[in-house]
């Protein structure tokens, strides 16, 4: 079967083991997700909203290889920082005149490629990487979210 015939289903499971902290396994993987201790954590993991850009900063690493592969542009190297900005007061609930989550994701790359690759090219990579990554798809459009409280 070919992948693109297969769907993908990702299941993930949590633990609570503080007000904090998150044990949290997917496949063979786990992890811990806690706060820093000036919000009550114990600093022992990255925050939610450090693994949400975490999982960005991979998903476009995986996604910008996989297009610089498929159009025969010679990446040999990605680098990746984001940053963004939020507003706390919203999360603890002291305002509600912000989102909660950031209103601006800055991503930089650092490309270097084998040979030099014209500018239009560069863009048409990027624009195709983004469209293509998955998990900057669900940060910028709309993704239906059913909480069950069992």
């Amino acid at each position: 079967m070919n992948i693109c015939e297969m769907p993908m289903a990702i299941k993930v499971k949590g633990v609570s083991e503080s007000s904090t902290r998150l044990s949290v396994s997917s496949g063979r993987f786990n992890m811990l997700i806690d706060e820093p201790e000036q919000m009550g954590g114990t600093n022992q993991g990255p925050t939610p909203i450090q693994v949400l850009l975490m999982a960005l900063a991979g998903c476009l690493n995986v996604t910008a290889h996989e297009v610089a592969k498929q159009k025969s542009l010679p990446l040999v190297s990605l680098n990746i920082e984001i940053d963004g900005n939020l507003d706390a007061c919203t999360f603890m609930g002291c305002s509600t005149e912000n989102r909660a989550g950031f209103d601006r994701i800055n991503v930089h790359l650092d490309a270097k490629f084998d040979i030099p690759v014209s500018q239009e090219k560069i863009d048409n990579w990027i624009a195709e990487t983004e469209q293509r990554c998955p998990v900057t798809d669900n940060i910028k459009s709309a993704t239906d979210i059913s909480v069950i409280v069992n």
